[in-house]
């Protein structure tokens, strides 16, 4: 491009921004810059490609192509230049890549992130950029996250986490044209700093206590030597399973789930009754004064409601664990509720897309969304710094921490 041209670009330019128009866009001025760039840069990869080797072997330049590249600056059509031998593999351009990649597709995976359709990301491209995006051109470059979530998956862990908490969030999937249920494994954990962190992230056909031996033991493989606290629902035979892989883990259920479980076969007449008495039984101030509320509880409830009771006595030592720390850590650990929180928010970005087309897109789609949940997870918990001190009383070597 001639001097002269560029000097009449930047005036363009200048006008341009004292009027409030916008660069970018199909009147925008960043349009034939970014061409003039991307023109340049791809005849230095030619000449590059070029090189002796290539002399050597008789390959040399064979014209050019024109193709029709999509970017924040608008629709812009360059020039791509060939070689005789069709060897040459452009970086900055790939063959058949249509939307310039560190230009436009961030900001779509952005917004798919954010649970945005591909008609509505669509939409928002064309009236913010003037460009035309195929629903086709929009799978293909959300499709670019794969290699990261798969990375995600596999990535090293700490050895040590305090505090976890498993559950599973459930979803429908397209298998071979029917719609069919996928359960999705979530761990989040606490490390020593106190920071929050999703660990681990997977999908199954079904919840069940075998898939999540698997889960645990994928994460022993990925370098966590030791769970201080587990904190699950009361799926059977779960316990077992994470006592199998972390032996020396404390494991306590959910007494929200425990609750909601033995509300079922209370009759409706009855359950305000019932909370109030069992409510002493959970708010005890300690594990003896629980204990005797519970035979409280079973005297006075007990011949109407004996499964219920049965229930609670049967899985009382996972529901009581809880009363060997202060109020802190019993607010973190009573209840899978930090979990079932990271699930409400992601739910509030998968909500409106149905069926999911395969396992990956589901994956996919959560991966981003937790990306962006993660952002508020840089600080640790409140009164962390009091907490730690518990856990190392508690622990002893088990949580040591350096000083």
């Amino acid at each position: 491009m001639e001097s002269q041209e560029f000097k009449e670009m930047q005036a363009k330019a200048l006008e341009q921004l004292r009027s409030g128009q916008s660069l970018t866009g199909k009147e925008g001025v960043f349009a034939p810059l970014l061409k003039q760039f991307i023109e340049s840069a791809l005849e230095a990869e030619m000449s590059s490609h070029l090189g002796d080797l290539e002399r050597i072997s008789g390959n040399k330049r064979n014209g050019k192509k024109t193709k029709t590249l999509k970017t924040d600056s608008g629709e812009i059509v360059i020039s791509t230049p060939q070689d005789r031998n069709s060897s040459f593999e452009p970086q900055l351009v790939k063959k058949r890549e249509t939307v310039l990649a560190d230009n436009l597709a961030p900001k779509i995976i952005g917004l798919y992130g954010l649970g945005m359709s591909f008609r509505d990301i669509s939409g928002h491209i064309k009236e913010m950029y003037d460009v035309e995006i195929s629903h086709s051109t929009l799978s293909e470059i959300t499709d670019r996250v794969i290699p990261q979530v798969k990375a995600w998956q596999c990535r090293p862990l700490e050895s040590l986490y305090t505090i976890v908490w498993l559950d599973a969030m459930h979803y429908k999937v397209r298998d071979e044209g029917r719609v069919v249920s996928r359960a999705v494994y979530n761990v989040l954990a606490i490390n020593r700093e106190g920071r929050k962190e999703l660990i681990g992230m997977y999908v199954s056909e079904s919840e069940g206590a075998n898939f999540w031996l698997s889960v645990l033991t994928d994460l022993k493989a990925r370098g966590v030597q030791d769970i201080l606290i587990a904190c699950i629902d009361n799926l059977n035979g779960f316990a077992e399973a994470i006592a199998s892989t972390f032996p020396e883990v404390e494991i306590q259920s959910c007494i929200v789930h425990q609750i909601r479980n033995s509300l079922k076969y209370v009759a409706s007449k009855d359950q305000k009754l019932f909370m109030k008495d069992l409510k002493k039984v959970y708010q005890a101030v300690n594990k003896s004064q629980a204990e005797t509320e519970l035979i409280n509880l079973e005297e006075k409830w007990g011949h109407k409601y004996p499964v219920v009771i049965q229930s609670w006595n049967k899985n009382w030592e996972k529901l009581s664990v809880y009363f060997q720390y202060d109020e802190q850590i019993r607010k973190l650990i009573y209840t899978t509720n930090p979990v079932e929180g990271f699930h409400r928010q992601v739910r509030k970005v998968t909500k409106t897309k149905g069926a999911f087309p395969n396992d990956m897109a589901l994956l996919k789609l959560i991966y981003l969304a937790t990306e962006n949940i993660a952002k508020k997870w840089t600080q640790p918990l409140q009164n962390w710094s009091l907490t730690v001190q518990q856990l190392c009383i508690k622990f002893g070597e088990r949580m040591k921490i350096d000083l």
